[in-house]
């Protein structure tokens, strides 16, 4: 098994349920986990046989780009984007994480973890 983590994307982004939320935005960090059996990249040492650690970063930065009510319905693009792009794959995790979230109080970060 082979494990591959993205880990501290920062997006700034226009997600959530509130609509100052979707037009002032907030900052979210996503990380990523993607795990695969192995495969001929450990031995042939070509991209072309691994999952792109670039690519899999330009489909977190496209999604969260696209405002969404709920983090939840981000996580489960990104899921999904994820397993079309990439047969590879056998499990993913991402979670994504709101600072300072608008909720009344001092709070550093709410977060939702999404894994398929």
């Amino acid at each position: 098994m082979i494990s591959i983590h993205i880990e501290g994307m920062k997006f700034y982004a226009f997600h959530g349920h509130y609509p100052v939320e979707q037009v002032v935005g907030n900052e979210f960090i996503v990380e990523l986990k993607v795990e695969t059996e192995e495969n001929e990249a450990l031995s042939s040492d070509k991209l072309n046989d691994a999952i792109n650690y670039q690519t899999a970063y330009e489909i977190v930065r496209a999604e969260m780009n696209i405002s969404s009510n709920l983090l939840e319905h981000v996580a489960n693009r990104i899921l999904n984007s994820l397993y079309t792009r990439f047969s590879l794959i056998s499990r993913v995790e991402v979670k994504i994480s709101k600072l300072n979230p608008p909720m009344g109080g001092e709070i550093e970060k709410v977060s939702v973890i999404l894994s398929k």
